[in-house]
């Protein structure tokens, strides 16, 4: 474990990598990985292992059908030595061929580029944190393993499992994806569920005998009203019925409707609350049925007495990277995979990466000279924890 003093001469040698972790991240983000470009990700994916390996780490590449995951060892856990877990992802929100009207580019003292922000930049803070202790003839103060997924732009599928196992053998979790604003950490993020309500009506000729029909597009009317009745902002729960579409002509009664809707929620409690209420909606109309599929899909990462201790201690070590500035905590609506680490009962902590804003946003953007600071804050955590 390092003293304060230690943490804070490393400084210069981290101001010093600014220049090389820019190129890197340029060589990231001009390197187009979609969700679902399986040999694009595959191929960052090997590259990545490869530097890691450099690194000292022990590589294990697993296959998934959207993509191979990433895996990276420092050490074994046990019961009684549990690993440190660092969590990102590959890939982007940003379609292949975006970069070409789009280019990696630096201008005012910013970096800008598909998936700059979200997240490459925080896989680059990965690197330059492992380089720093072996540069330093220093090692993790645990068994350290980054996983970096394939998939978590589009739910996390294929690794919730990987992470959830990996998560169980953790002392803690540390989350790369990007901070709030103002560089804050994330120590609550809400849970996310997808449902998709569908109702079956009957058709009937709207001029001829419009009486004999049931109006699929009515009920699902009715069940819109009932559902933002849910809304509770004084808890955090919001319902967002997002995409709604029924029938097929004017002068035809739709026998058939559907929505989809959003959920977001701040405990487990308050989703069990509205997922019951979600499957005790009944028809309004005579004879309309409902059929409601889906669920939470990333549980509630809640503020609990671990999460903030741990961010209690990040933040000490944050002043000894940057005596002028505190270490600023928050939440966020968006679920991430400190989701899953989070309802593990895993003390983690989100929003490590660089400093920027813009995720999935046309001016996405990171603040180069955040990248050594969150490169030695990473470096002080994996030293001290």
């Amino acid at each position: 474990m390092l003293s304060v003093s230690d943490i804070s001469q490393w400084s210069g040698w981290f101001e010093e990598q600014q220049a090389a972790m820019l190129t890197e991240l340029k060589n990231l983000v001009e390197q187009e990985t979609p969700s679902g470009e399986n040999e694009a990700i595959q191929r960052v994916q090997t590259q990545l292992g490869e530097k890691f390996a450099r690194l000292g780490g022990q590589v294990d590449i697993i296959e998934g059908p959207k993509g191979n995951h990433l895996k990276v060892s420092w050490g074994e856990a046990g019961p009684d030595n549990p690993q440190i877990l660092a969590v990102g992802h590959i890939d982007t929100v940003w379609p292949m061929g975006t970069l070409a009207r789009k280019p990696f580019k630096v201008e005012d003292g910013l970096a800008f580029g598909p998936g700059v922000y979200d997240m490459k930049a925080g896989i680059v803070l990965l690197q330059f944190a492992m380089q720093a202790l072996q540069q330093h003839n220093l090692k993790p103060a645990r068994p350290f393993t980054i996983l970096i997924t394939a998939d978590e732009e589009v739910g996390s599928r294929t690794s919730r499992s990987l992470i959830e196992a990996e998560a169980k053998k953790a002392a803690c979790a540390l989350v790369l994806e990007p901070p709030l604003e103002n560089g804050a950490v994330k120590t609550a993020r809400k849970g996310v569920g997808q449902f998709s309500l569908k109702i079956e009506g009957r058709a009937a000729h709207a001029g001829v005998e419009p009486e004999k029909g049931v109006n699929a597009l009515i009920e699902l009317a009715h069940q819109m009203l009932a559902i933002n009745a849910l809304n509770d902002y004084s808890r955090g729960t919001t319902l967002n019925v997002g995409v709604a579409q029924g029938g097929t002509r004017s002068n035809v009664v739709p026998a058939k409707a559907s929505a989809e809707i959003d959920l977001r929620v701040s405990t487990l409690a308050e989703a069990q609350r509205i997922e019951a209420a979600l499957k005790s909606l009944l028809p309004v109309l005579p004879e309309a049925a409902l059929m409601l599929e889906g669920g939470l899909n990333r549980p509630p990462f809640e503020r609990t007495a671990a999460v903030v201790e741990l961010f209690n201690k990040a933040k000490a070590l944050y002043r000894a990277v940057e005596p002028e500035v505190a270490l600023e905590e928050g939440s966020t609506g968006g679920g991430s995979d400190g989701n899953f680490t989070a309802a593990l009962g895993i003390p983690t902590l989100d929003g490590l990466g660089a400093v920027g804003k813009g995720a999935h946003a046309e001016h996405e953007q990171v603040l180069i000279n955040s990248l050594p600071r969150r490169a030695h804050l990473l470096a002080a955590i994996l030293t001290n924890f």
